[in-house]
């Protein structure tokens, strides 16, 4: 008796492996990838909202001089204080969006509208982050807000990158520069890149190597504080040369730069801000003629440099 000549259905195209189409079995959660950690919308830069405009002004103003009276003579006022404004654009609208087609949405045995809701938002509050530290960076490189007073700071050590104790030792020197240029002790935070974070973890400059001592802990590699400066690791610290602006962001907005030597960013909250004129939202609609639903997040805010003397940038070169 001749053998049956099976059909096996768990095959692609009658060929490979027997089982690749039948269902996995899933464990009743999407598997998520790590998300990126967004760090500057934590109350560590100065934001405002507009219901209309393609613009916010933030006023500045310099400082003056007291002086002892001579009796009997007038007080007709000082010179003339300086003033200056910062003004931040609203950029294009900011869109992440994915389309579902609904009979992939129907065959399918999980459902994904809201991992991709999710992810939607990550794409564009990471997109924030990396702007606002670039922002950060370019206004430790700026002159002063008006005429006179300070602009932003840049320490250089050509081996900040690769050594603990020199990196922590040139975040001293930016706290020092801070203090000098009046800028408050609060509120003050230092980012840094994964590698160089941890660069700090193992230099006993901010804490013992073998026992926590209330600035972190060596065995868990943590540490908190620098200068009195809180420590943020983050990956979004800019690292690369970008040349040009990006499409649909406002002319007056600069992000870009060549940041190929930065190796941290430490500044005070009111060293760069957001405008936002339209706040993170989700939307999605049933397309009939297209037979799927479409998912958009967007947004449309800005960001830009407020008081440079606010901010450090430490380099390699």
């Amino acid at each position: 008796m001749t053998n049956a000549v099976p059909t096996r259905i768990g095959q692609i195209n009658a060929a490979g492996d027997t089982d690749a189409l039948f269902l996995k079995v899933f464990p009743g959660e999407v598997l998520e990838a790590f998300e990126t950690k967004n760090v500057m919308f934590r109350d560590r830069h100065v934001i405002r909202t507009i219901a209309s405009g393609k613009s916010a002004q933030f006023p500045a103003s310099g400082t003056t001089n007291a002086q002892y009276h001579v009796p009997g003579t007038q007080l007709v006022g000082q010179n003339a204080m300086r003033h200056a404004e910062r003004l931040i654009y609203i950029d294009s609208e900011l869109v992440a969006d994915e389309f579902i087609a609904k009979i992939d949405e129907a065959m399918n045995h999980y459902d994904v509208r809201g991992e991709y809701a999710r992810k939607l938002g990550y794409a564009l509050a990471l997109k924030a982050d990396r702007q606002l530290l670039q922002v950060a960076v370019l206004a430790a490189r700026s002159a002063a807000t008006v005429t006179g007073g300070n602009g932003g700071t840049i320490l250089t050590n050509a081996t900040a990158g690769t050594d603990g104790a020199v990196l922590a030792s040139v975040i001293y020197d930016a706290a020092q520069a801070f203090d000098e240029k009046d800028v408050p002790d609060d509120e003050r935070s230092v980012y840094v890149l994964p590698a160089q974070y941890y660069l700090l973890v193992e230099t006993d400059k901010l804490l013992d190597r073998d026992f926590g001592d209330g600035n972190g802990n060596f065995s868990q590699g943590k540490v908190w504080r620098a200068a009195g400066m809180e420590i943020v690791k983050t990956n979004n610290v800019p690292n690369t040369n970008i040349p040009t602006p990006e499409t649909g962001v406002n002319a007056n907005n600069t992000y870009h730069g060549n940041f190929s030597n930065t190796v941290a960013v430490a500044m005070h909250r009111e060293a760069i801000g957001t405008v936002k004129l339209m706040d993170l939202a989700m939307e999605k609609e049933y397309q009939l003629n297209r037979r799927g639903t479409l998912m958009v997040a967007s947004y449309a805010m800005g960001h830009g440099i407020l008081r440079p003397e606010c901010a450090a940038e430490i380099n390699t070169a």
